[in-house]
């Protein structure tokens, strides 16, 4: 059992050491499941391993705190144990800790000042197929109906807003096979490749600011394909690239962007996933920022508050992980960091 009275920082641990690697997700979502249907203000619905736990009070508005259950493969960092201010442990950072300050709102807050849906997810970690939460999305959205969502992803209890949209496309330089004796009389892909490179070398990022907040972009190769055997010459090299793009392009103009910079070669977008708006100008959401009083920045990466952008509701990440801890074989999260996130998401809701 989940003991929900406990302090923060002792409910913490205790999820953590649910072990809960994503597809495994069932002992805790049993666990969170059993201590929210204790709330009697509380609707509780169950899909898979996921769960959604809502208010019904008819409040004006109602805003979303997700998070999910799921944790990278363990690497000898069970169970938790506690150094000083620091809690260790295989999903401390990302995102038990954040799970842990949901359940203490949804406990604490039987009548908050919104309506508040609860959303605690699984499979986030791996396969975007096997999401809870696009899961969701697709064929239950109306869980998930409201005007602002809190993503508890860790940010180190700075409030980052939105999130970055992510594109990879493969780029294909074509040449003519030969003997490499004879190379003269082939066209060698490889060497040709190096136009695709210039473009990379020369880009430009742009740092478009969206909802006040200055977004970063990127290009980047990330994987280069080519060759055939040590004695021919190669007649295709393919250079798989990367593009980070602000929430103020679509999918469509991001993949238009890249077909327009690399025009004259081959272009197959291979994966795709849209940005997200942070929509700090919401009541709801300045609100938010008000009662945190947290530094907002903007997110520079993918996040499934994209995947709330795609239901028309703003939405930004929240946490007190630390994020570049994350997956990491000495994972922690300061204690103290776990209460203060708490105690200002109890002044904004209460």
């Amino acid at each position: 059992m989940l003991d929900l009275r406990a302090d923060v920082a002792d409910l913490t641990a205790a999820i953590v050491d649910i072990e809960s690697v994503s597809g495994d997700e069932k002992a805790l979502a049993d666990a969170v499941e059993e201590a929210l249907a204790a709330l009697p203000h509380l609707t509780v619905v169950r899909d898979g391993d996921t769960l959604v736990a809502r208010t019904e009070l008819g409040r004006a508005e109602r805003v979303i705190l997700a998070g999910h259950l799921d944790t990278v493969p363990l690497n000898g960092n069970l169970p938790s144990r506690v150094e000083g201010d620091r809690l260790y442990g295989c999903g401390t950072t990302d995102m038990k800790s954040g799970v842990a300050v949901q359940l203490k709102l949804a406990a604490a807050l039987a009548e908050p000042s919104r309506d508040i849906t609860y959303v605690f997810y699984e499979c986030e970690e791996i396969d975007a197929a096997r999401n809870g939460l696009k899961r969701l999305v697709e064929t239950r959205p109306e869980l998930l109906a409201g005007d602002f969502a809190v993503l508890m992803e860790p940010t180190g209890a700075l409030i980052e807003g939105g999130c970055q949209g992510t594109l990879r496309a493969e780029i294909t330089v074509r040449g003519e096979r030969a003997h490499s004796a004879r190379a003269w009389m082939g066209s060698n892909a490889i060497h040709s490749a190096g136009q695709v490179l210039d473009v990379l070398r020369a880009y430009e990022p742009a740092r478009p600011v969206v909802d006040g907040l200055e977004y970063h972009e990127g290009l980047n190769a990330v994987f280069v394909r080519g060759g055939v055997a040590g004695n021919v010459i190669p007649d295709e090299c393919v250079i798989t690239v990367n593009h980070r793009f602000a929430p103020d392009k679509s999918l469509a103009e991001a993949e238009a962007y890249i077909r327009e910079t690399f025009a004259g070669f081959e272009v197959a977008v291979v994966d795709a996933a849209p940005a997200a708006r942070p929509g700090l100008d919401h009541p709801a959401a300045a609100a938010f920022v008000a009662a945190t009083g947290a530094e907002v920045r903007a997110k520079l990466g993918w996040t499934d508050v994209a995947r709330f952008t795609e239901l028309g509701v703003p939405a930004v990440n929240y946490g007190p992980g630390e994020p570049t801890l994350a997956h990491t074989k000495d994972e922690y999260v300061e204690l103290p960091l776990i209460a203060d996130c708490e105690r200002r998401m109890l002044a904004w809701l209460r």
